[in-house]
C-alpha cells in the first residue's frame, strides 16, 4: 500500500471577488498574499504535483489543509476543479481543512460543501448527529482517521483545536476492534508535537489532550501540515512505543531556500513480524528548471 501525503496549497482564486469579502479577517491575509504568498505559492506548481502523482502509482493521498489561501467560495470552487484532475478519485484522495480553510466563519461551510466527496467516512463509521470529524477510511491494511483543528481564530492568530468530543471520538475509533489489524494514520493539520505544537499564535492548543488519546490507544503514524516544513517528531504511544509525527512542506511554494521547495511524501506500508509497517518512504521534491517533481536526492 502506497500513501501519498501533501499539504498546505493555499490555491488562489480572486475570480468575482469584492472589496466587502476584505471586510473582515480576510485583510490580514489579502496583506500577506500581496507580500508574500501570491508571489511564492503557485498553482502551477500543485499542477506538476498531480502530475506527478498520477504517474507514481499511489494506491492513497491525504492532504492535510489549507487547500485556500482566504476561504472564499470561488477558492474552494477553483480548488475542487483542480483536486478533481487527481486520478485516483475522491474516495481514494482524503482531504481535511486547515486554519486558511476557516479563515472567516462561512469558509467552512464552503470546504465541506466542494469537498464533500473528498471527507466522507467508509459506510459504518458515521457519527449519530451527522459530525464528519473524525472522519475513518479504511483501505487495504490501512486506516485513514482525519481529524479537523480548523477553526476560525482571532485576528493575527492560526491556532488550532481538536475539542473535547473529537479528542473523545478519536479514542472511540483508535481502540475499535475493526482496527485491530490495521496500519493507522491519524491526519491533522496542526503540529501536535514538538515547539510548533506548543506556539500560543499558531500552535495546537489541546496538544496535551491529543497527545493523551494516542498514548492510551496508540497509532502507527501521524501526519500534519501548517508549518511548510519537514517535521519529524515522536508522541509516547502505549507500553513505552513512540510514535512517528511528520510534517511536509507547502505542495506549492517554489521561491526562496532549497528546504522550502514544494514537496510531498510517499509512504509504503508493507509487513513486519506479521503486521502491516512501515516499510519505506520518498520523498519527492519541486526542480523549478524542469518544473516537474522528483526524488530527493539521499543526504
Amino acid at each position: 500500500m502506497r500513501v501519498a501525503h501533501f499539504s498546505d496549497l493555499h490555491l488562489l482564486s480572486l475570480d468575482g471577488a469584492r472589496a466587502l469579502d476584505f471586510a473582515n479577517k480576510r485583510w490580514i491575509g489579502g496583506v500577506n498574499l500581496l507580500a508574500n504568498r501570491g508571489r511564492h505559492y503557485h498553482t502551477g506548481v500543485f499542477e506538476s504535483l498531480i502530475a506527478d502523482l498520477n504517474a507514481a502509482g499511489v494506491d492513497h493521498a491525504v492532504c492535510t489543509g489549507d487547500v485556500t489561501n482566504l476561504a472564499m467560495e470561488q477558492e474552494f470552487h477553483f480548488a475542487r476543479g483542480l483536486f478533481d484532475r487527481i486520478a485516483l478519485g475522491p474516495d481514494e484522495v482524503t482531504v481535511l481543512p486547515g486554519n486558511h480553510d476557516a479563515y472567516v466563519a462561512r469558509g467552512a461551510q464552503f470546504f465541506t460543501g466542494y469537498f464533500a466527496g473528498y471527507h466522507t467516512s467508509d459506510p459504518g463509521w458515521e457519527w449519530p448527529d451527522g459530525d464528519a470529524w473524525p472522519l475513518v477510511r479504511i483501505r487495504g491494511d490501512v486506516a485513514i482517521v482525519g481529524v479537523s483543528t480548523s477553526l476560525t481564530t482571532p485576528w493575527f492568530t492560526a491556532y488550532g483545536q481538536v475539542g473535547r468530543e473529537q479528542l473523545d471520538r478519536l479514542r472511540q475509533v483508535l481502540v475499535d476492534p475493526r482496527l485491530d489489524d490495521k496500519f493507522r494514520i491519524v491526519a491533522i493539520h496542526h503540529p501536535p508535537a514538538g515547539k510548533w505544537a506548543r506556539s500560543r499564535i499558531r500552535g495546537l492548543r489541546d496538544r496535551d489532550g491529543f497527545a493523551a488519546v494516542l498514548a492510551e490507544t496508540g497509532a502507527e503514524l501521524v501526519i500534519h501540515g501548517h508549518e511548510h516544513r519537514m517535521l519529524v517528531h515522536t508522541l509516547p504511544g502505549p507500553g513505552g512505543t513512540e510514535i512517528p509525527v511528520h510534517g511536509i512542506n507547502s505542495g506549492t511554494y517554489e521561491a526562496g531556500s532549497v528546504d522550502r521547495r514544494a514537496r510531498y511524501r510517499i509512504y509504503q506500508v508493507g509487513e513486519a513480524d506479521s503486521r502491516p509497517s512501515l516499510v519505506g518512504s520518498e520523498m519527492r521534491v519541486y526542480v523549478p528548471d524542469s518544473g516537474q517533481f522528483a526524488a530527493e536526492p539521499a543526504v
